[in-house]
């Protein structure tokens, strides 16, 4: 390890033991156990993805683009680039060899990343706890891990007693501004003018000022617009659809709300994948299952390497996506698990999925950007 790189981690160190709160801490020797069989094409097409977004620069979306609002002299936006360009490096490396990926080797994540633990802010989680008992139970040395999923549905071309309930497109008086141009505009533009229990009413059909999407039924509409994805079955692999949301009313996700009574709409966009992140649909991050987070996005920023541990089994996600519940919120990351009719068909898959994890943030070490074959 390089003398300068030994000195800003002994700074981090000092200065978090300097916060008897602070939910970072440098490991020296992490204990990671053994690593979990994933796809790491998969991640890193995620990384990827990310890594293009974060190439777009500071100015394009400041809110994401960023080191992250902790220790700034180690943890730069960077590095974090540099950590994701060589997750894919190494896939493809090892897939030219014809060789099982390093990534699924512990020495070989413990030789190559810098290990941050992060334990959970418990006085963050507290307001909510109440009512959602898993909050209660956060433990001191492991993050709240729920679990999202992309939603599957039988949807309809038209409106049908069974499927009565459009995703709209956004509002034809909007078709053409982009989303800095909408914001300027918010006071005049449809979108911003209703609540979601206006939308469910029909209004927008009635006076013709968006485009129905597909129709569902009310209860695939109330999970997709939670989800933020759905991928529709046809019945014909070929003809899947994906749609992904666009843009929503201005309204915000209230936590202590349920689903059926939250007045946030998302207007939605037909992609050819599903989707993560971004600021507006002229780009988002295409994801995948199984190598995904969300999380708070704004403290943490976009594209951090997260490994996460559960009795010795550990694997890497890339932290390409966020969500309402998670603003101000270094307690929690949800996982994308897979694709779902419902949470009954994905409970029967993650019933005995843990809820809590050990986390850790990794970042390349810098001798590490040019790591030999």
């Amino acid at each position: 390890m390089k003398l300068s790189h030994l000195f800003v981690l002994s700074i981090f160190a000092i200065s978090l033991q300097a916060k008897a709160e602070s939910i970072f801490s440098l490991e020296q020797q992490p204990n990671i156990g053994t690593m979990t069989a994933q796809s790491y094409t998969h991640l890193c097409e995620v990384a990827d993805g990310t890594l293009a977004y974060l190439n777009k620069g500071e100015k394009y979306d400041p809110k994401v683009i960023h080191g992250g609002k902790l220790n700034q002299s180690l943890v730069t936006l960077t590095r974090v680039k540099e950590t994701l360009a060589f997750i894919c490096r190494v896939v493809a490396e090892d897939k030219a060899q014809g060789r099982e990926s390093r990534l699924a080797n512990a020495a070989f994540i413990a030789q190559h990343f810098t290990s941050i633990r992060w334990r959970p802010n418990k006085k963050q989680a507290a307001p909510f706890a109440h009512k959602k008992p898993l909050l209660q139970q956060i433990p001191d040395d492991k993050i709240l891990l729920t679990k999202y999923y992309i939603k599957k549905a039988k949807g309809s071309p038209i409106k049908t007693a069974e499927t009565p309930h459009a995703l709209y497109a956004i509002p034809h008086d909007e078709q053409d501004l982009s989303l800095e141009q909408a914001e300027k505009n918010k006071s005049t533009l449809t979108r911003f003018h209703y609540t979601k229990q206006q939308v469910l009413s029909g209004i927008l059909q009635r006076k013709k000022l968006a485009k129905p999407l597909i129709w569902l039924s009310r209860d695939d509409l109330e999970d997709t617009l939670m989800q933020g994805t759905v991928k529709i079955e046809t019945g014909n692999d070929s003809a899947k659809r994906y749609y992904n949301v666009h843009r929503n009313n201005g309204i915000g996700y209230q936590r202590n709300v349920k689903k059926k009574q939250q007045q946030r709409y998302w207007y939605f966009k037909q992609t050819s994948s599903v989707m993560g992140y971004g600021k507006d649909a002229h780009y988002k991050i295409p994801i995948h299952p199984l190598v995904t987070v969300a999380g708070d996005l704004e403290f943490f920023g976009l594209g951090k390497l997260i490994l996460l541990t559960h009795q010795g089994q550990s694997r890497l996600t890339v932290l390409a996506d966020t969500g309402g519940a998670f603003a101000n919120n270094q307690y929690q990351l949800d996982y994308l698990g897979g694709y779902f009719f419902n949470w009954q068909d994905y409970i029967k898959t993650y019933r005995h999925f843990p809820d809590y994890f050990e986390a850790r943030l990794l970042l390349l070490k810098p001798q590490e950007i040019a790591v030999p074959q």
